[in-house]
C-alpha cells in the first residue's frame, strides 16, 4: 500500500511563492509516477504537474508552465511543488497522487491519493 501526505499549503499573498511536499511511503518508487492536482471551490479536480520518478521527466498544464516546478528527492520519497509568482485563481486544495506506471494528467489513472492541503492566494 502507498501513503501520501502533503504539507506546505497556506495563505500567500498574489505574487508570492509557496512549496508544497508529497512524502510518499509503502512501496520503492523507482518506476513510479507522481502528480499534483487541484481542486477550486465548485470547479472539478484539474492537472497541475507530474513527474516520472526515474526518468526525471515532468509535465506541466498549460495554466502553470513558467511558474510551478514539480521536482522530487529520492532519499526522501519525496515530491516537491515549488509554486512562484502565484495568482488568487490558484487557490485551490492541492493533491499529490501516484501511480506505479502513470505520470501523465489523466487523474482517473492515478492509483493513490493524498489527503489534500489548502493553497489560498490572496490578491
Amino acid at each position: 500500500q502507498v501513503q501520501l501526505v502533503e504539507s506546505g499549503g497556506g495563505l500567500v499573498q498574489a505574487g508570492g511563492s509557496l512549496r508544497l511536499s508529497c512524502a510518499a511511503s509503502g512501496r520503492t518508487f523507482s518506476r513510479y509516477g507522481l502528480g499534483w492536482f487541484r481542486q477550486a471551490p465548485g470547479k472539478e479536480r484539474e492537472f497541475v504537474a507530474a513527474i516520472n520518478w526515474s526518468t526525471g521527466n515532468t509535465y506541466y498544464a498549460d495554466s502553470v508552465k513558467g511558474r510551478f516546478t514539480i521536482s522530487r528527492d529520492n532519499a526522501k520519497n519525496t515530491v516537491y511543488l515549488q509554486m512562484n509568482s502565484l495568482k488568487p485563481e490558484d487557490t485551490a486544495v492541492y493533491y499529490c497522487a501516484a501511480d506505479q506506471y502513470y505520470s501523465g494528467s489523466r487523474e482517473g489513472r492515478y492509483g493513490y491519493w493524498g489527503q489534500g492541503t489548502q493553497v489560498t492566494v490572496s490578491s
